[in-house]
């Protein structure tokens, strides 16, 4: 017995393999020309198959969230933004450490507050007639009458004291400086007896005849009259002021 296939028969063979026991029934509804009975063995792997179409996504299931995974890899940076609008101005901040700035600049208001008032006293002065030197002393006057109690401010403020005569040249230069009754810086209110304003018992005087007689009780203070003359009077009466430097 001869175990002969046709060429047809051998084709279909070689080209048909299984992977799985095949029944011969399977096998001819492939090649209807092998003969039942035949050994198949498996032959050579096939080409892959095209891929299926894409499936559709289904929602995500109601199971337990997975952890998350690590951050990607950072991204390149982007373009800078457009500047923001101005913020709320801040509080003042502290002083900082100027000690010797601060030390000169109080100088120089020292030194500036000195030259205002050297100024104003010479601006006072200024308003005093150009005045009458006699030895070491200047007498000046603005004029001006007024009482006794006042006469001693606007001296004071040019830094002068009241005219008072040591001898008989002082008390004209007084005399004509005023060209006027004006008080000198003599009383006895305090004391009893007629000493300078200054302090100290007088060294001379030029008083009139009977005077100083304490009229009424209330003659304290002194005034040089225009001949030169010393009366004692009231001190509530306006005589001019007529103050003293040293020269």
């Amino acid at each position: 017995m001869f175990w002969f296939v046709s060429l047809p028969t051998l084709l279909c063979v070689v080209t048909v393999s299984f992977s799985e026991p095949t029944t011969c029934e399977d096998a001819q509804k492939v090649c209807s020309v092998i003969a039942c009975g035949i050994p198949v063995t498996n032959g050579t792997p096939g080409r892959d198959g095209r891929d299926g179409a894409k499936g559709k996504k289904l929602p995500t299931g109601q199971g337990l969230r997975g952890l998350q995974g690590p951050p990607g890899k950072l991204g390149p940076l982007g373009s800078r933004g457009a500047p923001g609008s101005p913020g709320v101005k801040g509080q003042k901040g502290d002083r900082g450490d100027s000690s010797v700035m601060e030390t000169k600049l109080a100088n120089l208001e020292r030194e500036l507050r000195s030259l205002e008032a050297e100024l104003d006293r010479i601006k006072k002065l200024h308003t005093f007639s150009l005045g009458k030197r006699s030895g070491k002393k200047l007498h000046v006057t603005n004029g001006e009458k007024m009482p006794f109690s006042k006469v001693k401010a606007p001296c004071a403020e040019l830094q002068a004291t009241m005219a008072t005569p040591k001898n008989a040249e002082e008390n004209k230069a007084i005399m004509e400086v005023a060209n006027d009754h004006a008080f000198l810086g003599i009383t006895d209110d305090m004391t009893g007896q007629f000493v300078y304003v200054t302090g100290g018992r007088l060294t001379y005087s030029n008083w009139k005849k009977d005077e100083p007689n304490d009229f009424g009780s209330g003659e304290d203070c002194v005034c040089l009259q225009k001949n030169g003359l010393w009366n004692d009077i009231s001190c509530s009466a306006s005589f001019v002021a007529v103050c003293e430097f040293p020269a």
